[in-house]
């Protein structure tokens, strides 16, 4: 039912998100664009033909906009977190048929938003309020159009996605919860203390070896 289509690294700013990639993966990843709707910006990295990593932050330069932003990136407390570090945030898979996804989930992923970045056009799953779904472990679903993903257009740095793990609390009802719209199978979930926070860490080979991005 859907496919894993990238992971995003929140930062305070930009800059800093950019600064916390290269120490951890020795790349300074190319830009991506802006989100008009969001008044946020990114850069992105490809993991493979349909696969790319995605660090995002508030774009100082826009006005606010007339509703939350996406990742629930105006959030204070989130805020004072990403001002430490810029974190593994949250996730995004892709369907093609995302009305009937948005449907079959059993977690309410808030509304289907038109979203734009340039000349590029998608629809994707965002909560009215910006909020993260589960805070983030529960992924945004996305449908780009038909064609080519984005990814492919991106240049191929040498980097790609090994796996992605969850840790999680309560890792039965996580594992339901992703697999009503068939997302279980894209990461590993282990459990983890159930006064701990869920977490994700993602396994990237780079020409040096693995590193974990969290």
């Amino acid at each position: 039912m859907t496919e894993l289509d990238h992971i995003t690294v929140a930062a305070h700013t930009l800059e800093q998100g950019l600064a916390h990639i290269q120490a951890i993966l020795g790349i300074e990843i190319p830009y991506g664009g802006t989100h008009p709707r969001m008044r946020t910006h990114n850069h992105l990295l490809r993991l493979g033909d349909t696969l790319f990593l995605e660090v995002i932050a508030v774009d100082p330069s826009a006005s606010a906009p007339p509703r939350p932003r996406w990742f629930q990136l105006d959030d204070p407390a989130l805020q004072a977190e990403l001002r430490i570090a810029p974190k593994l945030l949250t996730w995004v898979v892709r369907t093609t048929h995302i009305a009937e996804t948005f449907l079959a989930c059993s977690r309410p992923l808030g509304a289907i938003e038109p979203m734009k970045r340039g000349d590029l056009r998608w629809l994707i799953t965002v909560p009215n309020d910006g909020t993260l779904v589960d805070g983030g472990m529960m992924p945004s679903v996305i449908q780009w159009p038909e064609g080519a993903h984005p990814a492919s257009r991106m240049r191929d740095l040498g980097y790609t996605l090994e796996r992605l793990e969850a840790a999680h609390p309560d890792p039965a009802s996580y594992r339901r919860d992703l697999a009503s719209i068939g997302a279980d199978r894209h990461l590993e979930i282990r459990a983890i203390a159930p006064e701990s926070r869920p977490h994700l860490l993602a396994h990237i080979r780079t020409p040096d070896g693995v590193r974990i991005l969290r």
